[in-house]
């Protein structure tokens, strides 16, 4: 698998982040969170304009090396391309909500992590580009070396593979 310029797409706690640093750590690529893109700060709160992201990641596309995560279909779509690989964690949408669960430190009732936590229990309802569908036919109309890891021990088998030495080496 050809890896140099790889894009990740999945639900919101699907493990993209985690597979995507691991990957970029170990074949020293840089990572771009699509997050950074699409939102206007940390709290997830203001979108970016939509011509303005799209402008940003296509700069990041347009490098010879990287690796590129996130949810949103509308980006991916433009960046799939330039794309070597595409990874898709179709992970079930209970577990995306229980990691979401655990890796945010809010108060159950923060307005911000509930909207999350509705977002990512509906990934298989959605008919939005970020949703089940669309993520489906960015991976079966992708040509390149493409991967679709179903859960958590598919994805940590991905990256113990990937770190064992080559034959010959």
């Amino acid at each position: 698998m050809n890896l140099t310029r790889t894009l990740i797409i999945g639900n919101s706690g699907s493990g993209k982040s985690w597979l995507a640093e691991r990957l970029a750590e170990h074949l020293r690529l840089p990572w771009i969170d699509l997050d950074s893109i699409h939102w206007l700060s940390d709290e997830h709160s203001i979108s970016r304009p939509r011509a303005e992201a799209l402008g940003m990641a296509r700069i990041a596309a347009d490098e010879e090396r990287w690796v590129i995560e996130g949810v949103y279909g509308w980006i991916a779509s433009e960046l799939i391309h330039r794309a070597t690989a595409l990874i898709w964690l179709c992970v079930d949408d209970q577990h995306c909500v229980a990691n979401i669960r655990q890796r945010e430190h809010k108060p159950e009732d923060d307005e911000l992590l509930m909207a999350l936590l509705a977002w990512a229990g509906s990934y298989r309802d959605r008919e939005d580009s970020s949703g089940f569908l669309a993520h489906q036919q960015l991976y079966e109309a992708f040509a390149g070396s493409k991967i679709k890891l179903m859960n958590g021990n598919e994805i940590t088998a991905f990256v113990k593979i990937l770190k064992r030495p080559k034959d010959g080496v």
